[in-house]
């Protein structure tokens, strides 16, 4: 039976091609919804860009009123553009380098979640070489397992979080210069379809909370709980519904944390797949049907290095396909399509047992073994649901170079925009020489070149007027810190992200009556004070001719 939906999915197929990855914003509210519904209240609820970290699914978590919890460069460029404020983000996860840290305190993230004494203390010294104080939640690795569901993140021997033992032992270091302690941080387990096992760690992880701030003296302002909220993944299905979380957990931190209910301590949650998975649907084609040694197999234009990379690890199988119109054999072709080439079954001939496998050279390009679909042809399309959490940005990606799939985002029938995630090789550095380049790379549309901050000259101050650098000290005040203007200064050390290039570009114009061209809207115009006056500069002069 052929639905509204797929009719429309098909039309965007054939506008942006196959394999595509479809997202439903419509889906991502109503995920939002639910789970703060779920909450105690008042919360917060962070969201994880590790899930999907498209800046269009970011931004509509944001207007919702979900603040981004992010883990690397790239993830904090993604929040950014989507317009969350620096300042309002959690940065975690282990294994920070000194690099990033530098560049998120620059952006302006003040919070992070800290996973060892040493992860705090590299923290602190980012905050205090720009002159700031870190606020910092520790990640609690707690022992006990009283939820069974989904897997267990902690609570054994893990690269996650601080031992209980050891904040006993050493708690001295927690005092790390540029820090401030300002909660703690639980995250036990992911993906707890259980209710009543997720309701028992979230629960033993208050009691954990509130006796570490009494026997430790560790302050408690900010508790994250972390999530492990489930959804359904490549599998038809639907999100559970957690009915007795709100109450149960509203019952224990009254108990053990009481002011809660006033911001002291402000409780948060963290989620994922909860608020995306069910958005996202993958379109794939078929490309072939065979027959080999006893079984079928129908091989896809899409594979692991598309959706579920992490099924060549055996972690995500099974996934389910389903053909884009259920009951039609997708209807796409007849039966042997047309073309001699031999098919599963005859098309409408019942389900069968087949193989779908990817395009990529290796047998691990399995996205499920005996699927049961009606007879596959070649150029049929079929559909893998609940995959907006975990696909493309989890998947190998580079592997065998075959383009992204186009990702479109749709509200109500309409289509909001439509991208492609590329990758491309950039020139570097030596390591012997200070490392300046960004993992989001911008790139001159004009001559093609690499822009990094390298392209930055150093030297005596550049002959702008005292309004122009007025103008950059108000909307970069830590330029001033950072002593005299140079033309070598470094405007992105001094906080200069696509919202305060704006600001930028926006007084500029207004103060010297110019409008400069979307040609020097790149990366070098804004690498530092000098680059962006011989811009202004010029566009001046031909306004009003030379001085």
């Amino acid at each position: 039976m052929t639905t509204e939906r797929s009719r429309t999915e098909r039309r965007l197929v054939e506008r942006y091609g196959s394999p595509l990855y479809i997202y439903d914003l419509a889906r991502v509210r109503a995920s939002l919804e639910d789970l703060r519904a779920a909450l105690p209240q008042p919360s917060r609820i962070y969201y994880s860009l590790k899930a999907n970290p498209h800046p269009g699914l970011v931004a509509e978590l944001r207007r919702g009123g979900a603040r981004a919890e992010v883990t690397s460069r790239g993830e904090l460029a993604a929040a950014l553009e989507a317009g969350h404020p620096a300042a309002e983000l959690m940065y975690s996860g282990p294994g920070k380098v000194r690099a990033e840290l530098d560049e998120a305190v620059a952006a302006g993230m003040r919070t992070f979640s800290t996973e060892s004494f040493g992860d705090l203390e590299r923290i602190g010294e980012a905050a205090a070489a720009q002159g700031v104080t870190a606020d910092c939640v520790l990640r609690i690795n707690a022992a006990g397992a009283p939820g069974q569901a989904g897997l267990r993140m902690t609570g054994g021997p893990s690269q996650f979080g601080f031992d209980l033992d050891g904040l006993m032992t050493e708690r001295a270091r927690l005092l790390a210069k540029g820090t401030r302690i300002v909660g703690m941080h639980f995250f036990p387990l992911t993906n707890a379809r259980d209710e009543e096992g997720l309701r028992a760690e979230l629960a033993q992880s208050v009691r954990t909370a509130a006796q570490l701030r009494d026997e430790l003296g560790i302050p408690l302002h900010l508790l994250d709980l972390g999530g492990g909220f489930a959804a359904p993944y490549a599998t038809p299905g639907e999100r559970p519904v957690y009915g007795g979380l709100r109450t149960a957990l509203s019952t224990v931190l009254d108990e053990y944390l009481p002011g809660w209910r006033d911001g002291e301590p402000v409780v948060a949650f963290e989620s994922g797949r909860y608020l995306v998975g069910d958005s996202g649907r993958l379109v794939v084609t078929v490309t072939d049907v065979k027959h080999s040694r006893g079984s079928d197999y129908a091989v896809l234009d899409s594979g692991i290095n598309h959706l579920g990379g992490l099924s060549g690890l055996g972690r995500l199988l099974p996934l389910s396909a389903q053909p884009l119109e259920p009951g039609s054999g997708d209807g796409a072709s007849g039966g042997d399509g047309g073309d001699g080439t031999e098919g599963a079954s005859e098309a409408g001939s019942g389900p069968v047992s087949v193989t779908l496998a990817g395009p990529l050279c290796t047998p691990a390009d399995i996205l499920a073994r005996a699927a049961e679909l009606p007879g596959v042809s070649p150029g049929d399309l079929l559909v893998f649901p609940n995959v907006g959490a975990y696909g493309l940005s989890a998947s190998l990606l580079g592997f065998l170079g075959h383009p992204a799939p186009a990702e479109v985002l749709v509200d109500g029938g309409e289509t909001v925009s439509a991208t492609r995630l590329a990758l491309r090789r950039q020139h570097i550095q030596p390591a012997s020489e200070p490392r300046t380049e960004d993992t989001t790379v911008m790139t001159d549309t004009t001559t093609g070149a690499t822009v990094t901050e390298a392209t930055a000259t150093a030297g005596d101050t550049a002959p702008w007027d005292e309004e122009y650098e007025e103008l950059l000290y108000e909307v970069l005040p830590r330029l001033r810190a950072k002593g005299p203007l140079t033309d070598g200064t470094s405007l992105k050390a001094a906080g200069l992200d696509s919202l305060a290039m704006v600001e930028v570009l926006v007084r500029v114009e207004s103060a010297y009556g110019i409008a400069i061209p979307d040609s020097d809207l790149v990366a070098a115009t804004f690498a530092t004070p000098a680059s962006l006056w011989r811009v202004v500069s010029a566009l001046r002069e031909q306004a009003v001719g030379p001085a």
